[in-house]
């Protein structure tokens, strides 16, 4: 995949994720390509996406809301400890598939 496409693709991923403030800056766009030039795969940037929405979706009763996500860089620790950590790729899947049942109610 060329640059154009994994950048399009990445804030494609930030944009649509639960809890962000769906704006594009340019910083956003200047992390993603960084991202590319680094060599992250872009399933790993999808599922540290995924990982942080439901890490901050499931909170304990009556806490209050967190403001969104302004900023692609808030992922980044995420990013780094998808990348870093040795988790069989069926984990991120069941992430996903909570992200839908919490997306949906």
């Amino acid at each position: 995949m060329d640059r154009h496409e994994y950048v399009r693709r990445v804030l494609e991923a930030y944009r649509a994720a639960p809890g962000t403030c769906g704006v594009i800056r340019r910083p956003d766009r200047v992390l993603s390509v960084q991202l590319q030039e680094r060599g992250v795969p872009l399933e790993a940037v999808e599922n540290a996406l995924a990982l942080a929405a439901v890490r901050r979706m499931i909170r304990r009763d009556g806490a209050p809301p967190l403001p969104p996500v302004r900023s692609l860089a808030y992922f980044l620790p995420v990013i780094e400890e998808v990348l870093t950590t040795d988790v069989n790729p069926a984990y991120y899947q069941h992430v996903r598939n909570k992200l839908l049942r919490l997306t949906s109610r």
